[in-house]
């Protein structure tokens, strides 16, 4: 393995900060009476966490509260309407409302649509009549599967389309305790060739864990990848250098690798300052040594990496440090999706000004996408014909394999910012419209 001079943040032991400790954050760091209420308020509907390796390498104190990083990981004003932030700051201040705040939290929780795309509707599995809550099948040769030891992160992001998971409430969470009910769901299901680990953060498990659900599934002959989706790498690439069980974590990758099978490491990269780091750079060189495939991905978000320059820098240090630019996704209706949309029309910008200026081996980087009900919608881009202007569409993937690939239009509107905002043009083949129609 490579060598590395640590130091004491490198050999430190991982020691999560939420909203308990957020007074001691912002004495640490100088945080404004206003910036420390909001954190208060926001992260008693929103979760909050966050790390040392976080605080003191990647957020720019200087820039508060704009700095990208730190919209990324701290609750911001804006996120929950006025309404409901002067709600909470009365009841949480007055004595003898805790029942009541407790309800308003659920009341704001269930505005937040907690399960966006039809997740929990549409792509839990059932097995024996019995609902597979630690699984998704959306699409035909991939299965996203849940540990319940991996249901947390090192570091929360504030966009997280997966918040849900992550606020104690057990009817909004997927979570596996073993990987028994996915073995024996995948022997009768030979079309599902990859497993996608998932979360929350798998690599928040010690290894020993981590181990347990991945190598029964080397025993299903079937399977040929397995995908871990990880933000690791930019909030905690310790797990991968420096931590007590990191070499043993790449034996383990060794060994999946070493069946014959692809071990696709799916990394969460949401800003070009998280692959500045000698950490996260040794992370990534470690991880390919053992013969992994690195992805990587994020969703465009406004005041954090809504602009092409940030995008264009971001997929030439993924290419340096050796990872394979993957998707810019759109960000999903759901949680504080009102602060952090982008328009479809600008996104499509974005993505062609930065996309252009890119070296070919990078351009393998596909967006804006939709991960929506339907499937993986791409916005292609924008066609002015004498009809007027078109967005063009195609599905990259869909829950209907025979929809994949399909192309199509739809009227260009500034301001929509997701499918179900849009209308499709006449042209679209009925079935394609169906679905969209019915599942946007």
């Amino acid at each position: 393995m490579p060598s590395l001079a640590v130091n004491l943040l490198e050999t430190a032991r991982f020691r999560a900060h939420g909203p308990r400790q957020s007074d001691e954050i912002a004495d640490r760091y100088g945080l404004s009476a206003e910036v420390r209420e909001t954190v208060r308020l926001v992260s008693m509907v929103l979760p909050f966490r966050v790390n040392d390796y976080v605080l003191q390498e990647l957020i720019d104190w200087s820039r508060i509260p704009d700095d990208p990083i730190f919209q990324l990981v701290f609750p911001q004003s804006g996120m929950l309407t006025p309404a409901d932030e002067q709600r909470l700051s009365e009841l949480s201040a007055g004595p003898g409302t805790k029942a009541e705040l407790g309800a308003l939290v659920q009341q704001i929780r269930g505005r937040l649509n907690p399960h966006p795309s039809g997740q929990r509707e549409l792509n839990v599995p059932a097995q024996d009549g019995v609902d597979l809550r630690g699984m998704q099948h959306k699409y035909r040769e991939t299965v996203l599967y849940f540990p319940s030891q991996g249901q947390t992160c090192h570091a929360y992001c504030t966009y997280c389309f997966r918040w849900a998971q992550f606020v104690g409430d057990a009817d909004l969470r997927f979570a596996a305790p073993t990987p028994d009910r996915l073995i024996d769901y995948l022997g009768e299901h030979p079309d599902v060739t990859d497993v996608l680990v998932t979360g929350g953060d798998p690599m928040v498990m010690s290894t020993e864990r981590l181990r347990r659900h991945i190598e029964p599934l080397l025993a299903v002959d079937t399977l040929q990848t397995v995908r871990i989706g990880t933000k690791s790498v930019g909030y905690w690439p310790q797990r991968f250098v420096t931590d007590q069980d990191a070499d043993d974590v790449l034996r383990l990758f060794e060994e999946v690798v070493a069946t014959g099978r692809n071990l696709a490491v799916m990394a969460h990269f949401s800003h070009p300052r998280e692959l500045t780091t000698d950490l996260a750079r040794e992370a990534l060189s470690r991880i390919r040594s053992t013969g992994a495939l690195v992805y990587g991905q994020a969703p465009l978000i406004a005041r954090v990496n809504d602009d092409a320059a940030t995008w264009y820098e971001l997929w030439r240090a993924e290419m340096a440090a050796g990872v394979v630019p993957y998707y810019m996704f759109v960000e999903r209706d759901t949680g504080p999706y009102d602060y952090f949309k982008v328009p479809l029309a600008r996104a499509a910008e974005i993505f062609q000004e930065a996309y252009r200026r890119l070296p070919g081996l990078a351009r393998t980087v596909r967006g804006p996408v939709m991960s929506a009900t339907p499937g993986k919608v791409v916005v292609d881009g924008v066609e002015s014909t004498p009809e007027g202007r078109f967005f063009q569409l195609r599905m990259l993937q869909a829950r209907d394999p025979n929809l994949v690939g399909r192309p199509f239009r739809a009227h260009h509107s500034d301001t929509a910012a997701w499918l179900d905002e849009l209308k499709l043009h006449e042209s679209t083949p009925p079935d394609l419209a169906t679905a969209i129609a019915g599942l946007g």
